[in-house]
């Protein structure tokens, strides 16, 4: 193939590219805004100390099961928001919003009831003093303490994804931005005087930090429900959209067909990704410290391949309601090659820098060494999760939601976490390179992930026959 054949296939003009970073990067700017938030949690509760850290960083982990299944919930919905869209459907998709809104509530009492009665067990699951490092029974205090404030912030947080995701699949990408930095910055400036005491304030900790973030998640549910009801002729879908909860039968059953694949997957996928760190745990707290700073610094450089996953949920949906096929081929092919060419850029920056990383966290040696070796392995990575998250939203524009959990969740259950019990179980193979080979597992999914977006059998409207 020529190199003129090559370059029109796999790299788009200046208008394509204007096009998916007028979507991309108002998502790219508030992941970024909202993680660099996190790492300066992080930070401030790693000042406190590490059993405040480890406390705060196995909540989060629990906690990132709920988000991904809230998450689930709404992408299934999702795919019908973004197709009925290109349609030009907004009856279709103030109905797919109702449908967010009462999945998400359903989630949120699921999880509540789950973390009141089961939370403290939870936390405990991941306690192990292997490596005389931290004490098992004041992180569970900790732990427990902020998960119990936590829990007030997770009806706000639902019913702003259901807002936030339904204004992103209508290409309105701005607002939920400018919230998200409102928020965040609400954050910040809480978690300096709840967590430190300043400015008059009690010294609080592990619950100030909590607290600040719920006040922050108020915030931003305020400013996504206010701005979108003022802004009903931009977003036709929000008149009237409470004037009942019906939803029509045969598509809320076409998103349960759809979306409960996708919701189960995202929520057993994030449990994987538990059950994962809850074995390396078996090392000792060290590992639980190390994970912790090193995955909060992959979240911060994961947010291009994160965003670039929502763009083509959002453009190439659009492609495939407007029955515009092979356009949207070619759109999603040139927008997997970006993204996987931006994200090679950003592991190799991250590699550079990952001594430099964890040097901020006021902690021991040792958890710094094995952070520094964690992030070294994700920049490696980090291309080849850009390709998987995008043929991952690929397939699931397209409907593909049980290819999508054969993809994702049963991969994770069959070969990752059985291979990661296997090897803390039965063996003494050290941390870090029991880390490598179950993360370099992925590369299986890219070859699966290559053969199904190759094959086209995503290129489908769903929505044409509702």
């Amino acid at each position: 193939m020529k190199l003129q054949q090559i370059r029109k296939k796999y790299i788009g003009d200046r208008t394509f590219y204007r096009r998916v970073l007028f979507i991309a990067v108002p998502i790219i700017i508030q992941n970024a805004i909202t993680n660099f938030v996190g790492l300066l949690d992080n930070i401030m509760v790693g000042q406190v100390g590490t059993d405040q850290m480890n406390g705060v960083a196995i909540v989060n982990q629990l906690l990132f099961v709920f988000n991904l299944c809230v998450w689930g919930a709404v992408s299934g919905a999702g795919i019908f928001t973004a197709q009925y869209y290109g349609k030009g459907d907004h009856e279709g998709v103030r109905n797919t919003f109702r449908a967010k809104l009462v999945l998400t509530s359903l989630v949120a009492v699921i999880g509540l009831t789950l973390f009141l009665t089961r939370g403290g067990w939870l936390i405990t699951q991941f306690l192990h003093e292997t490596d005389g490092i931290g004490n098992a029974e004041r992180t569970l205090g900790y732990g427990t303490s902020y998960l119990y404030v936590m829990l007030i912030g997770l009806f706000p947080f639902v019913i702003t994804s259901a807002y936030a995701n339904t204004l992103r699949d209508v290409g309105e990408t701005v607002l939920p931005m400018k919230a998200g930095i409102a928020a965040v910055a609400v954050n910040v400036i809480l978690n300096y005087i709840l967590i430190f005491g300043h400015f008059g304030a009690p010294r609080l900790g592990v619950v100030g930090a909590a607290a600040a973030t719920v006040v922050s998640r108020f915030v931003e549910m305020t400013i996504v429900v206010v701005w979108t009801q003022l802004h009903k002729e931009k977003h036709p879908f929000i008149v009237g959209a409470f004037s009942t909860l019906r939803i029509p039968a045969q598509l809320m059953r076409q998103i349960l067909m759809k979306g409960t694949p996708l919701a189960i997957n995202e929520g057993l996928w994030a449990l994987g990704v538990t059950m994962l760190n809850q074995n390396y745990s078996l090392r000792g707290l060290s590992v639980i410290a190390a994970l912790n700073i090193s995955s909060t610094i992959s979240n911060l450089f994961s947010v291009v391949y994160l965003a670039m996953g929502d763009a083509i949920a959002i453009i190439v949906g659009q492609l495939l309601g407007a029955q515009k096929m092979e356009e949207a081929k070619d759109t999603d092919r040139k927008m997997i090659c970006f993204s996987v060419l931006c994200c090679f850029i950003i592991g190799l920056t991250m590699s550079l820098f990952r001594n430099l990383f964890p040097a901020i966290y006021k902690t021991e040696p040792q958890v710094r060494s094995l952070a520094a070796d964690f992030i070294l392995i994700a920049s490696v990575m980090m291309p080849f999760y850009a390709f998987l998250h995008a043929c991952y939203f690929t397939l699931r524009t397209g409907g593909k939601t049980i290819v999508t959990f054969l993809f994702d969740s049963v991969f994770m259950w069959v070969l990752a976490v059985p291979c990661a019990y296997v090897l803390t179980h039965f063996t003494a193979l050290p941390i870090i390179a029991l880390y490598a080979v179950v993360q370099g597992l992925d590369l299986i999914k890219c070859a699966v992930g290559f053969i199904f977006v190759k094959k086209g059998v995503w290129l489908q409207n769903i929505v044409r026959e509702i």
